[in-house]
């Protein structure tokens, strides 16, 4: 079902907002950054997924860029 936006998807479906509170708050607050572009839960999924594989990089990136004797 498409929603006009993350609160309105968040406020009427409860697996979506059960899922959205499942994250990380710094993922939660990343995807409020989105509002307006997500509107379904297979986008949310979606986005919440390509946002912890962006910061999973960037900790990466961190930690060799910190250690790069390794």
């Amino acid at each position: 079902m498409q929603y006009k936006n993350l609160h309105e998807l968040l406020y009427r479906s409860s697996s979506s907002r059960n899922y959205f509170l499942s994250l990380p708050v710094s993922v939660q607050m990343e995807l409020h950054k989105h509002n307006d572009y997500i509107n379904t839960a297979e986008e949310l999924h979606k986005r919440a997924d390509e946002i912890k594989k962006y910061n999973h990089a960037v900790e990466i990136s961190e930690f060799y860029g910190r250690n790069n004797n390794l």
